[in-house]
């Protein structure tokens, strides 16, 4: 770990219960604690919990902030109200995308952030330099943690410790946990990362040790386990979700990246409107595609993606091996032009060895988040 490697609000407590680590977005996160198989697998069927608390945090405050988020960001505002939380983007003057994130609009005059991590910067400096000197953009990254309870028993696990559950899909509520006889507030949102029944909660920063005891407490006694990064990954690849940096980036429109839903079209304002209006008019000429590998073997970010006959038409941005499959899954960026088809069979160069896929439409797996 190098000295520049940032820690989290409870990283004691993950050494303490067998978490192994690695580097990500400059945070040193949990990559697993039992396997990223069996942490997979445990959300898929019961749940698990995640720290993700090296996830961004930024507010935006002041008079008509919720209308000056929506002149930036990519998705429209308007098409939800105050207590709901929203996908969003926010793309550069060229179409690619700074970063994507979840808005939660607290109200008229407020709207609180979660970005990437290794993005919040970014996206804070793009907001400020756009806004007026009434409006407030603060990065607040070690303000609140990020804990995500995922997997059909989510509800249960909440409702064991006392937080509220019933709200609809991407809608939030604040709450208060009480823990040693004092009331922790705590941002309750039904959202997630996994494709399953789940919640994201923000605590204080100081108070997420204690937030993560208690539930994870009721975690366990649900069958469920702690899960880290690795699983993180499987699960939200076999759901197709983006990765800012893979299938997202400065380079890649959300045209591309099939997250043109994200997109307010009819909007009149927001970052790099004109440059994806204009790639929707002409098309892009390249999108993502779900790779499912034929036999053995298992496709990997950066791997060639070829025609029978040789010819390179896309590059993988992540793969990996399916744990709920059991088999190699891969999302790739595919050329239009060739006009392959799912259920079209493409070659993947993995290491020298070319792997026979069959390309599909994610996800890969079928879910519910209700």
């Amino acid at each position: 770990m190098s000295a520049e490697t940032l820690l989290g609000p409870i990283n004691d407590t993950h050494e303490r219960i067998g978490a192994s680590f690695a580097d990500f977005g400059g945070w040193s996160m949990p990559v697993s604690y039992s396997g990223t198989v069996a942490e997979h697998t445990a959300v898929r069927e019961r749940v698990g919990i995640f720290d993700v608390s090296h996830l961004g945090k930024a507010s935006v405050t002041g008079p008509g902030a919720a209308d000056f988020v929506n002149r930036c960001l990519t998705n429209d505002l308007a098409k939800i109200e105050p207590g709901r939380a929203q996908y969003t983007l926010c793309a550069t003057e060229t179409g690619g995308v700074v970063d994507d994130l979840i808005a939660y609009w607290v109200s008229d005059d407020e709207v609180f952030l979660v970005p990437n991590a290794a993005n919040t910067a970014a996206v804070v400096a793009a907001l400020a330099e756009a806004a007026p000197p009434e409006i407030s953009v603060v990065d607040r990254h070690r303000d609140y943690g990020v804990l995500a309870v995922q997997g059909p028993q989510a509800s249960d696990v909440l409702t064991a410790v006392g937080l509220p559950t019933e709200m609809g899909y991407m809608s939030f509520v604040d709450a208060d946990l009480t823990i040693g006889g004092r009331a922790r507030p705590i941002r309750v949102c039904r959202t997630g990362y996994t494709g399953e029944r789940g919640f994201e909660l923000l605590p204080l920063w100081d108070d997420t040790a204690d937030v993560f005891e208690v539930v994870l407490a009721a975690v366990t006694e649900a069958g469920g386990l702690p899960a880290g990064l690795g699983a993180r990954d499987t699960l939200r690849t076999e759901m197709g979700y983006p990765l800012h940096g893979h299938e997202l980036s400065t380079e890649i429109s959300p045209l591309q990246a099939r997250c043109g839903w994200a997109v307010g079209w009819k909007k009149p304002e927001f970052f790099g409107r004109s440059a994806l209006v204009a790639e929707k008019e002409a098309g892009p000429t390249r999108r993502l595609r779900g790779l499912r590998a034929i036999g053995r073997g298992v496709p990997r970010a950066d791997c060639e993606v070829r025609t029978a006959d040789g010819t390179v038409v896309g590059l993988c941005t992540s793969g990996t091996f399916s744990p709920t499959l059991k088999e190699g899954i891969a999302l790739a960026l595919v050329d239009i032009a060739p006009g392959l088809a799912d259920g079209d069979h493409v070659i993947v160069d993995v290491r020298g060895r070319g792997l026979e896929c069959e390309l599909v439409a994610p996800p890969f797996v079928q879910t519910s988040t209700s």
